[in-house]
């Protein structure tokens, strides 16, 4: 059986529901909960901390807080009252985000990498080590904290450059909608190449990736269609057709696409699924329910419980 751990992504309307459903994912075996922040909802890091007093053995991670709005510093205060809530449960990730998200709060999206280079040190510095002086091109911090804190600094990865950076600098790379053949043949090699380059251990690989337990073709490609949006992002048409989807570039999902990147069908098709990213690096697969179907609540928990098996078969 493969060791693969199973996470799973929190969409919720607010704080009661998100919590809620976080302690259903332990109480289920789920190995890990995972949040994303957007603009104006819910914030991931708040949620984490309300959990971490809520909970016993799940993970807690983001995935992610966009770097632009926040100062690293900002986020180190943030970071570290969930890590002494949880100890070695919580891991931030973080991520430039995508340039419509940030320019319509009226953030200037340039250089992402570089961004988030000058980002993860200054995060690695204080958290690792207690301390920061940093001055780059981008940010600048001064800072001590009592201590090095107890958790993992990753961070998002869609192409091949921002593998290597994750390799050379985090605790992890956190892709979105990258094929298993891609993270195996594009990801996984430039994760390895950041790790050498800088004489450390390869970081784990964590798989991003749109999940529905559910049996009807139709309603699943309507629902994909309806929820996921990043296909109108040109990052993410060029991901694809590195992964052998061209017909990305139309910003819209092909029927091929759907049936090669979301892990769609039956409990037992879907378990496969999700079992073959182990054999192509992943450490861990974190699932975004797709709900499809009109019983959206009953197509979530029929996800979720296929996680939870799953999960929970991997510790025997």
């Amino acid at each position: 059986m493969s060791s693969i751990q199973i996470g799973a992504a929190i969409h919720a309307e607010n704080g009661r529901e998100a919590l809620e459903l976080i302690q259903r994912m332990e109480a289920l075996g789920i190995h890990a909960a995972w949040m994303t922040n957007s603009g104006a909802r819910l914030d991931s890091i708040t949620i984490m901390a309300v959990a971490a007093s809520h909970t016993q053995r799940i993970k807690l991670g983001t995935s992610i807080v966009p770097t632009y709005p926040r100062h690293p510093l900002t986020m180190v205060a943030q970071a570290r009252v969930v890590a002494d809530l949880a100890p070695g449960r919580f891991r931030l990730g973080v991520g430039p985000s995508h340039r419509p998200n940030m320019e319509s709060m009226g953030m200037n999206f340039h250089d992402p990498l570089g961004h988030l280079r000058e980002y993860l040190q200054i995060l690695n510095d204080i958290l690792k080590t207690g301390s920061v002086e940093f001055k780059g091109k981008y940010y600048k911090a001064s800072d001590k904290i009592p201590a090095p804190a107890n958790l993992s600094i990753m961070a998002a990865a869609l192409r091949q450059n921002a593998y290597e950076l994750c390799g050379e600098m985090s605790d992890g790379a956190i892709s979105w909608l990258c094929p298993g053949p891609y993270l195996r043949d594009v990801a996984l090699p430039a994760l390895k190449a950041g790790a050498l380059k800088s004489k450390r251990n390869v970081p784990p690989l964590i798989a991003h990736v749109p999940v529905c337990v559910h049996d009807d073709e139709g309603e699943v490609r309507e629902a994909v269609r309806a929820q996921i949006m990043n296909v109108r992002l040109p990052f993410y048409q060029q991901m694809f057709a590195d992964a052998g989807y061209p017909e990305a570039s139309k910003g819209v999902w092909s029927d091929r696409m759907i049936d090669g990147i979301v892990l769609w069908g039956n409990e037992e098709r879907v378990a496969t699924r999700l079992r073959e990213f182990s054999a192509w690096g992943g450490t861990e697969v974190l699932a975004s329910i797709v709900t499809a179907g009109k019983d959206r609540s009953a197509s979530r928990d029929r996800t979720l419980r296929l996680l939870g098996a799953v999960a929970t078969a991997t510790e025997n």
